[in-house]
């Protein structure tokens, strides 16, 4: 069968799948085993007549395969199946540490996003982005690929080279780029004054030991006359989502912080202990984006419903939950989210992720050279733009400004409309094996 034709097949199985799945969760809410056994009669039934009258016979096995990711990418963009062999590998590949290239990948559109990069990493250096898709892992293409298993090619030894091809917006051909595996160094926060009574704390990722450093940094910008204080989490995406609840302890004293729970995990709840709370008065204002993810976001949640600090920005990307590779009678595995990561008032944060108070997007609109020279989409970062604005902290300074702030909100607050975002996990959260 020639790749279009099978591209295609995949194609047509992955998307009844996925109406199956959104029959089902149509219905009652509760689903019984016999609706579970009907939709999947209706799946045989549809494969069948596949197998029996298209146009040429279809490799069964390549449809499975694509309807099993297909569905699994409805529910879980961050989910995988792995055959037998994979997950071997795929075990292998974890014992062994092996060094990577500095990203946090999801699934997107059947391909691998980028959800964010490592700044200083061999990703970061190359132009890797929030948004960007892998076309391919040293030639294998990633469509339908098991998002674990293209986690593990990008694995390998220190020094060595993998090959990626990349797909942007507004730019038709994919862009080949070499990246170089190594050990990744997360950068630590910082902090500077911005104006008379105004300080900012940069986080860029959220790992071990990042909490200790803000706390520091907040205090010493008090001490340094800092009034009030921004809190960036922009392109925060690393690190494990308990880290985030530690962040907003700092600034909250008592209350729900957040909870986990699953349909079989236990809810936990995470409340904040007064003892930690050592930024409890100090005005805030939160940056994010979309490269703002996992315990940044977690954070950002809980800050925002506790009506604790005005968040600017765009909205996150939606990424906190506990995976377990569970595996199954043939040794292959699936890798999936037993229980999410909620804000105080209830929201799954890996299904909305983070809207802030102010909508701010930092994408400059391009020129109509740009459009006419078919140049990438500008992408998001830290930095500020070519003409030196950053829309979202300009946005946040003359908010903090403002008297009463939250009293004269607006739905959006720039001219262009923040994109919509790619739903949401990072690797950095535990998978625990089954």
């Amino acid at each position: 069968m020639n790749s279009r034709l099978k591209l295609v097949v995949v194609t047509s199985s992955t998307l009844l799948v996925v109406l199956l799945l959104l029959g089902a969760a149509a219905g009652s809410g509760a689903s019984s085993p016999d609706d579970a056994y009907r939709h999947l009669a209706v799946y045989s039934d549809v494969l069948s007549r596949i197998k029996s009258d298209y146009v040429e016979e279809p490799d069964i096995k390549n449809v499975t395969l694509g309807a099993m990711n297909g569905m699994l990418e409805a529910i879980d963009p961050f989910a995988s199946y792995l055959s037998a062999d994979q997950y071997k590998q795929y075990l292998k590949a974890q014992d062994a540490k092996k060094a990577g290239v500095g990203v946090v990948l999801s699934r997107r559109f059947g391909y691998i996003g980028v959800v964010d990069v490592v700044p200083g990493s061999s990703a970061w250096k190359a132009g890797l982005t929030t948004g960007d898709m892998l076309e391919s892992i040293n030639g294998v293409g990633t469509r339908d690929m098991p998002l674990a298993f293209a986690e593990m090619l990008l694995m390998g030894d220190t020094g060595t080279n993998v090959e990626v091809s990349v797909l942007r917006v507004r730019k038709p051909d994919p862009q080949k780029m070499t990246l170089t595996r190594g050990s990744t160094k997360y950068p630590s926060a910082t902090s500077r004054m911005l104006q008379d009574g105004l300080g900012i704390v940069q986080v860029p990722a959220l790992v071990d030991g990042r909490v200790k450093e803000v706390q520091q940094q907040a205090e010493a910008l008090q001490k340094q006359g800092a009034k009030k204080l921004i809190l960036d989490l922009r392109n925060s995406g690393f690190g494990k989502p308990e880290t985030g609840f530690e962040l907003a302890n700092l600034f909250l004293d008592k209350g729900l912080i957040g909870y986990v729970q699953g349909q079989k995990y236990p809810r936990h709840d995470f409340n904040a202990e007064a003892a930690k709370a050592s930024l409890k008065n100090i005005p805030l204002i939160v940056l994010t984006n979309r490269g703002t993810a996992s315990a940044a976001e977690i954070a950002a949640a809980a800050l925002l419903d506790s009506k604790r600090a005005e968040v600017v920005g765009e909205r996150s990307y939606g990424d906190a939950a506990i995976r377990k590779a569970v595996t199954l009678e043939d040794g292959s595995a699936v890798l999936l989210a037993v229980a999410k990561y909620y804000s105080p008032s209830g929201k799954a944060i890996q299904d909305t992720g983070v809207t802030p108070t102010y909508l701010v997007t930092d994408l400059p609109v391009p020129s109509e050279e740009e459009e006419e020279a078919n140049t990438p989409a500008p992408t998001p970062t830290n930095e500020p733009r070519k003409d030196n604005t950053d829309e979202i902290l300009k946005k946040a300074i003359e908010v903090s400004t403002q008297g009463n702030p939250a009293a004269q909100k607006s739905p959006l607050t720039n001219s262009s409309t923040p994109h919509e975002l790619p739903e949401r996990q990072n690797p950095l959260t535990t998978i625990e094996k089954k």
